[in-house]
Order: C-alpha cells, then structure tokens, then sequence
C-alpha cells in the first residue's frame, strides 16, 4: 500500500511539471509591452533610448516572435530550456538567453548579464468579431 501510495504521488509530481512547463510556453504566446528596464541598478529610460514607449515582443505559437520598437519590426524565433528557466531569443545569428526571473500570464520579468532585467506586461487583445 505504501509503495501504491508512493507511485500515485510521484506520478501526479511528474503530470503535474509537465503540464506547466506546456502551461508556461502557451502562457508566453501574444504581445508583451516593455514597461521597465533596470540596468546596473538604475533604471533606464525606454522613451528615451528606443525613441518611442510602444515597445513590444509578439510570441506566436509557431516558435516565431517580432520585436517591436514603435513602427520598426524585428522578426526572429524564441524558446524556453527544458527547466522554463530560460528564454533564449534570436532575431539574427546569435542567441541570447535570458534568465526568467518571473512569469505568470499577465507579467514577465527577464535578465540578461550586458542588458539588464527587463518587465513586460501581457498586452490583452479585443476579441474579433466575425
């Protein structure tokens, strides 16, 4: 009975990780703005060094993303490490991986070492009306 016990236990454990590392990437998908960057303690103006405030990742469920800074469009792909504790980003040739500091549905908080750590809100869509 205790061995029964046992294995019903861990198997819940392992279900239950699967389903939010599935959780986490389909959380991820839609369109983030960036609302704060601090780097080296201070924080960063975003107005200021992008020119605009309207600062966005758009996640698609393809495994493709934009990057958007006011009217210009990056286009590149992103994926999570197997442990979701890495985002790793690539709009060229090289990838950048950002540590998760945190990430629920509506907020995402990343770091990268050179750049510093960066918020983003979940931007909700309207519905389309068909």
């Amino acid at each position: 009975m205790k061995k029964l016990k046992t294995i019903l236990i861990l198997t819940f454990f392992v279900l239950f990780c699967q389903s939010a590392i599935a959780q986490t990437a389909q959380e991820l998908l839609g369109k983030w703005q960036l609302v704060k960057w601090v780097k080296n303690g201070k924080e960063k103006d975003i107005r200021s060094y992008f020119k605009t405030d309207q600062v966005y990742q758009i996640f698609k469920d393809d495994r493709t993303f934009e990057s958007v800074n006011g009217s210009e469009v990056h286009n590149g792909k992103w994926h999570f490490s197997n442990d979701n504790t890495e985002l790793t980003l690539t709009t060229t040739i090289i990838p950048i991986k950002f540590r998760i500091d945190y990430f629920d549905s509506e907020k995402r908080i990343m770091t990268y070492k050179d750049l510093g750590t960066f918020t983003y809100i979940k931007i909700k869509e309207p519905e389309k009306i068909e």
